[in-house]
């Protein structure tokens, strides 16, 4: 089943809304979907670059905030 959305007349609060229902479906179905081999390596080498203080990361929660802040 193919599924289209009217992208061009969706405000961009309702793609972000749009977007976390997805992720968040897509959540529960995880294990269905493995991980490519190279996501270990790049996750893997960005932690090596927040233990050596170079790098670091934020909570998701407080990235959305962000998000939501801006649009």
């Amino acid at each position: 089943m193919v599924m289209t959305l009217p992208l061009e007349t969706m405000t961009i609060s309702d793609k972000l809304q749009m977007m976390e229902t997805i992720w968040n479906n897509l959540i529960q179905v995880s294990q269905e979907m493995p991980s490519p081999a190279w996501h270990r390596d790049v996750l893997a080498a960005r932690m090596e670059r927040v233990n050596k203080g170079e790098s670091t990361y934020s909570d998701w929660a407080d990235v959305k905030a962000r998000i939501r802040k801006v649009t």
